[in-house]
C-alpha cells in the first residue's frame, strides 16, 4: 500500500510560495478582473488559497480531466467536466496543483485558446519538469520538485491525502 513519506514542502513553505505568486500575478493584472479555471480535482485547495490573496476581482470556475490510472499517465487527457463560464474577451488564469507530462495542462490550453480569452497564462505551484512530454510555457511557477510522485495539498495518489496541509513524496507502505 502507498503511503506519504518524507515531506517535501512543509505548509508554512506552501503558504509563502503561494503569498509570492499572489503577489507576482496581482501585480500583472493590475485590478483587472480575472477568471481562474482550477483543473480538477487537485488544484481546487492551491486555488482556493491563492485566490484570497490575490488583489484583483476573481470568478473561479473548473474543468475536470482525467489522465491518470494511479501513478501513471494514460497518455491522453480527457475532459469530464467543462466550464460554465464564458471567457471570450476575458483574462483567463489556468491554475494547476502540479504540471508533469504537461498532456493534460496542453488539451485545457487549446480547449481554452480556440474560446478566444482576453488573455491566457498558468500558473503552477508545483512544476515536475523531469516527466515533461509536451512542451508547455508556464507564465507562473511555484517550486520546481524531482521526478518522485508527491501527495497532499490537493494532490493524490488514487484519490486520497489531499487532505495533507503538506506535500510528501509517496511510498510503499
Amino acid at each position: 500500500m502507498a503511503i506519504p513519506g518524507k515531506v517535501l514542502l512543509t505548509e508554512k513553505e506552501i503558504k509563502k510560495k503561494v503569498r509570492d505568486l499572489a503577489k507576482k500575478v496581482s501585480f500583472d493584472y493590475k485590478r483587472e478582473e480575472v477568471i481562474m479555471v482550477g483543473v480538477l480535482k487537485g488544484a481546487f485547495v492551491f486555488l482556493s488559497d491563492l485566490m484570497r490573496v490575490v488583489k484583483f476581482p476573481v470568478k473561479v470556475d473548473f474543468m475536470a480531466v482525467k489522465s491518470y490510472r494511479g501513478t501513471e499517465t494514460t497518455g491522453k487527457a480527457k475532459i469530464l467536466l467543462d466550464l460554465r463560464e464564458e471567457i471570450k474577451g476575458k483574462n483567463v488564469l489556468i491554475v494547476e496543483d502540479i504540471v508533469d507530462t504537461g498532456i493534460t495542462l496542453n488539451t485545457v490550453k487549446k480547449i481554452l485558446e480556440k474560446r478566444r480569452p482576453k488573455t491566457l497564462k498558468i500558473c503552477a505551484l508545483l512544476d515536475k519538469r523531469g516527466r515533461r512530454r509536451e512542451k508547455v510555457k508556464l507564465d507562473y511557477v511555484g517550486i520546481t520538485i524531482p521526478n518522485k510522485y508527491v501527495v497532499g495539498y490537493g494532490l493524490d495518489f488514487e484519490d486520497k491525502y489531499r487532505n495533507l496541509p503538506y506535500v510528501a513524496l509517496l511510498k510503499d507502505g
